[in-house]
């Protein structure tokens, strides 16, 4: 009897000691497989592919994709995604398409240039204004541009327009609207569910928070966006004027004939076009890159004329300008993008993190080889805090005798300018969005909501402000007073700071401020900017201030460090589901389009609810809301 047992016991051990070494096993296997598809993606993302040649006699195709930014801030696994899948980037850095200009000029292998815009769906007027002195450039250099598209949108065309030859299709058009500047206002639907927002703000023009005491925006609003959005369309019109050869009231003439002459020419929007003097030919793709292949040749294998992607010649020419000199010089001057909603803490892709932006301003200061830092500015602001941050870095660079030069691009507004105004320089472009100056908090209280759910809040409290914050009971008077004299002291610190920082009176500057929105070439009139021009431009005035030669010293980017590893993984699985659904990455994009409310809410992270932010950004302007 007692053997059976026993050999049942044994049976029943090598039965978990197989199951048990089998999980054993798999997990390893698992492990194993994991770490080589890991170390194998690495590879395959950061080998750089294989070696570029530019042959002789090529056109080179600048063709960005996505949105125009100051500096490529996506997670690495989505850059990595997007290479394996043949996916156009979602972001095109500016600085790609100058560096491509200005290395090609000079390039013998290179016969002239194509613009080509249909795949930007982002670009500020600034950005655009930059890279079309690179353009005017080029063509003095004695080669030629062409742009060509299959339409032209409102900042598509504002590059386009300094091309020598202006291509579209004939079905195109050229799509200009002119500068508005529309959104959404929540006081009667916060009314009809019982939502108190209180809010408190110093100045009459700060008008980030109306979308929830209005239903309307103010006329102070109205009169200042008026303002700064016709200086925005007046440098549009004058810089279409200048390319094209045409009157100041080009552009007006346009928008304003457009529907007579889209009557007289039977609907045909290209047609318009080119009769107006806007484009120069009207061509299919196939008759264009035929006419191209006669300047260049023809590349049977492309099915296209001989060309080179910006890109491709970019990773050519960087590793023929290493080879030849592979040691950088120690002159550097450092260059620290502020992009994106200024938040507290470290920031989320696409955000400018006080940590993050502090950390590699200090990292800058203790770096013997920089010897003075370009604050580039591309941001609305946002959390005070995370702004204040940025500032004490900035003041500490210049204690330890940096200087520190702000160049605003797109938007420098609020918070944009709370970390700029402490700089020994703010250099602006005409149509930069800046000023903004003032702050304000924000605080929902949802009593009224709830108690019409029968829901009632009640308790008890060892001081009169116990409880005070909860959104579920009213604000109480002496709360709110609190927070008005908080509010009160950021907007004279703020104002002070940039009277002491731009060497101005406070009183002037309380007059110029109290968030009223500026135009740069406005701001320079005013004191708040101090040079109009561009990012090389600041650049050169940072080396100089720091007494190196503008023609030695290099322009050293600094980026913040993405995490890649943790998040590949997930976003490969995500993607291959995606793909599986036709369509579906069109309809999330469109799903994942932040609305106005959401935009309104997505940077309020402050840690005591106070915040510089400037919702400016204006429609036609080619910036996605």
């Amino acid at each position: 009897r007692h053997k059976p047992m026993s050999e049942n016991k044994s049976f029943i051990r090598r039965v978990f000691g197989f199951i048990w070494g089998t999980v054993v096993f798999v997990f390893r296997t698992l492990v194993v497989l994991s770490l080589i598809a890991s170390l194998t993606l690495l590879w395959l993302t950061f080998k750089g592919g294989r070696p570029m040649t530019v042959e002789d006699n090529v056109a080179l195709i600048l063709a960005p994709t996505g949105v125009l930014v100051e500096q490529v801030d996506e997670d690495p696994s989505q850059q990595f995604l997007q290479d394996i899948s043949g996916e156009q980037p979602a972001q095109s850095r500016l600085g790609d398409l100058i560096e491509a200009l200005q290395t090609a000029r000079d390039d013998p292998r290179i016969n002239f240039a194509v613009l080509k815009f249909d795949g930007l769906w982002g670009a500020g007027l600034p950005q655009l204004e930059e890279l079309a002195v690179e353009m005017r450039a080029f063509r003095d250099s004695g080669k030629k541009i062409v742009a060509y598209g299959p339409w032209y949108d409102q900042p598509h065309y504002y590059a386009a327009a300094q091309a020598d030859e202006i291509v579209i299709d004939p079905m195109g058009m050229v799509a200009v609207e002119g500068y508005s500047l529309y959104g959404n206002y929540f006081k009667e639907a916060l009314d009809k569910l019982g939502v108190d927002i209180h809010v408190v703000r110093v100045g009459e023009y700060k008008s980030a928070v109306e979308p929830f005491t209005r239903n309307d925006m103010s006329a102070e609003a109205r009169s200042a966006n008026l303002d700064w959005l016709g200086d925005l369309w007046r440098d549009y019109g004058a810089t279409i004027a200048q390319g094209r050869k045409l009157p100041d009231t080009t552009a007006d003439d346009y928008v304003r004939e457009l529907r007579a002459g889209l009557t007289r020419n039977g609907g045909d929007a290209a047609a318009y076009a080119k009769e107006h003097g806007w484009v120069t030919h009207i061509e299919t793709l196939t008759d264009f890159r035929t006419r191209m292949s006669e300047l260049v040749g023809r590349d049977e294998d492309h099915g296209s004329f001989r060309q080179v992607h910006y890109r491709d010649y970019l990773r050519a020419t960087r590793a023929e300008h290493l080879a030849k000199t592979p040691v950088a010089p120690h002159d550097k001057v450092a260059l620290i993008v502020v992009q994106g909603e200024i938040v507290d803490g470290p920031g989320d892709v696409g955000q400018a993190g006080g940590d993050v932006i502090s950390d590699l301003l200090d990292d800058a200061r203790r770096d013997e080889d920089v010897h003075a830092v370009v604050l580039r500015v591309d941001s609305p602001g946002g959390s005070v805090w995370a702004s204040e941050q940025i500032r004490r870095a900035v003041r500490n660079l210049k204690a330890a005798g940096k200087p520190v030069v702000a160049s605003m691009s797109t938007v420098a507004a609020s918070g944009g300018y709370w970390v700029s105004m402490d700089a020994d320089q703010i250099w602006a472009h005409d149509s930069t969005i800046t000023g903004s100056i003032g702050i304000f908090g924000m605080l929902p209280t949802l009593d009224r909501s709830l108690a019409k759910l029968g829901i009632h809040t009640d308790g008890v409290g060892t001081t009169s402000l116990s409880g005070a914050f909860r959104i579920d009971r009213p604000l109480s008077p002496e709360m709110g007073a609190i927070i008005q004299s908080q509010i009160e002291k950021g907007y004279r610190d703020f104002i002070q700071g940039v009277a002491e920082g731009r060497k101005l009176e406070v009183e002037k500057v309380d007059q110029l401020a109290r968030g009223r929105v500026w135009s740069g070439a406005d701001a320079k009139e005013r004191g708040l900017v101090d040079h109009i021009g561009g990012l090389k431009q600041a650049a050169d005035a940072a080396a100089e201030l720091a007494g190196l030669s503008v023609d030695d010293y290099q322009l050293d980017e600094r980026m913040p460090e993405r995490d890649f590893t943790s998040r590949l993984l997930a976003r490969f699985s995500g993607s291959i589901q995606i793909e599986l659904i036709p369509g579906a990455r069109t309809w999330l994009r469109q799903l994942g389009a932040r609305t106005d409310i959401e935009r309104i809410l997505s940077s309020f992270n402050d840690p005591r609810g106070v915040y510089a932010h400037c919702f400016c950004t204006p429609s036609g302007g080619g910036r996605e809301h």
